[in-house]
């Protein structure tokens, strides 16, 4: 009875298992990511981006600093103040006191610019760019997120490899080790080959964990650009197939030259200059202000008048200030600006050359890939056949045992070699994509 009960429990618990792990197994399947996944992931999760979008926002708040200058502004003030004695007059030979000893006064001012050669309307254009820059800003800021992102994934296929790589030379130099003792046993070989194999052997299980440990270092840095526990488990799709790349520099130039946000930075940056040169010739003109006050006075904390004192009144004034005179100081601030917009300019230019060095460097980056693509695979084939017969001849003891090992050594550099120069492809198309703007 003991035993069926188990039995019904055991097989509740199997279908309960099955209805919340559809996978059939007590965890979810593991994710495993596509190039365009992890994009798409760091994009929307890593906090460097999050954080430069952020003075997007801080940039709106300064055009709306800016467009409350153009709207009259309300102050209020409320004063007291005592007076050592009354103050007195004479009228018609009499002396009389004048006002109170404790005196009370409230005002309320309203001030409108009138006019203020042309600042305020420069301000507000100069606090648009400042949002036109943050986005830009923050498009520059995706661009190199994307290419950090594409790099990692490069970085871990290349781990990947190398470490198979390594896990494949340390099983042929073992298997190679084993048949050096099993020689050594029956008096084949002296012991100076054997000690050379096991020494070989025991080097590459050397290279096993430092491998393994690299691509999970690899792993790491992705875990941090896509914002994500540094140790959690990345599973990827191994890329290995490469197209031959298409197009022309001057393509690619014009294409880059479009789309850079470094060149609409700069751009922008000379539309800034231009509103701070009209902020700084205002002060060439006048200022008009009006100012509204209504004040209330009064010889008690309530202001509803007394001895000297009026309940109530109101002042209205247009005002004109113009400091028309300080020995060029707004003509020298004008011709820094002015020349600022001079560098500006130059480092366009700059810019430019720069952008076609980047484009030149990844183009001729992809055309060495594609060389030597074809060329390290098939170097890869001869290796294992090299390998091959070498271990063949090494146990008809026609060679030597260094034989093997420069086989197994020539085999692992031509595997290296190819997997890099597929993981460069790949790499230097994505640094073409972003030499030209894009990812």
């Amino acid at each position: 009875m003991k035993v069926k009960t188990s039995l019904v429990c055991s097989g509740v618990l199997f279908i309960l298992s099955l209805a919340f792990f559809p996978g059939g197994g007590l965890a979810a399947d593991k994710k495993i990511y596509t190039l365009d996944q992890c994009v798409k992931e760091a994009l929307a999760n890593n906090w460097r981006l999050k954080a430069k979008k952020e003075t997007i926002d801080q940039a709106q708040y300064v055009k709306n600093q800016a467009r409350a200058d153009f709207l009259p502004k309300l102050s209020t003030s409320y004063g007291f103040t005592r007076y050592k004695s009354l103050r007195t007059t004479q009228i018609q030979g009499g002396t009389f006191n004048i006002g109170s000893l404790n005196n009370y006064q409230w005002k309320g001012t309203i001030t409108q610019p009138i006019f203020t050669g042309f600042a305020l309307i420069s301000a507000y254009r100069l606090s648009e760019l400042g949002i036109d820059q943050s986005e830009l800003e923050v498009e520059l800021e995706t661009l190199d997120l994307a290419l950090n992102v594409k790099t990692a994934y490069f970085d871990i296929l290349t781990a990947d490899n190398a470490v198979e790589t390594a896990e494949l030379a340390a099983e042929a130099l073992e298997s190679h080790a084993e048949v050096a003792r099993n020689f050594y046993k029956v008096g084949m070989i002296p012991i100076n080959d054997l000690l050379q194999s096991e020494v070989e052997a025991g080097n590459a299980k050397q290279y096993v964990v430092r491998a393994r440990n690299a691509a999970r270092l690899t792993r790491s840095t992705l875990n941090t650009i896509l914002s994500r526990p540094v140790n959690a488990e990345v599973n990827i799709v191994d890329i290995e197939v490469h197209e031959v790349q298409k197009g022309d520099f001057q393509a690619y130039l014009e294409e880059a030259l479009k789309n850079r946000p470094e060149i609409k930075l700069i751009d922008n940056n000379l539309l800034q200059t231009d509103q701070v040169i009209n902020i700084t010739e205002s002060k060439n003109y006048p200022e008009v202000v009006f100012v509204w006050e209504y004040t209330k006075e009064g010889d008690s904390p309530s202001v509803d008048g007394g001895a000297g004192h009026e309940p109530s009144n109101w002042a209205a004034q247009a005002a004109l200030k113009w400091t028309f005179w300080e020995w060029g100081k707004t003509h020298y601030a004008v011709k820094q600006q002015e020349s600022i917009k001079n560098e500006l300019l130059k480092t366009r230019m700059q810019m430019e050359q720069d952008i076609q060095l980047q484009i030149k460097d990844s183009v001729l980056n992809i055309q060495t890939a594609e060389t030597n693509i074809p060329i390290t695979r098939k170097a890869v084939e001869q290796g294992e056949e090299n390998l091959r017969v070498s271990q063949e001849r090494y146990k008809a003891q026609v060679s030597t045992s260094t034989e093997v090992l420069d086989a197994q050594r020539y085999l692992s550099d031509a595997r290296v070699f190819y997997y890099t120069a597929l993981f460069q492809y790949h790499l230097a198309k994505a640094r073409l994509q972003r030499a030209m703007g894009t990812y």
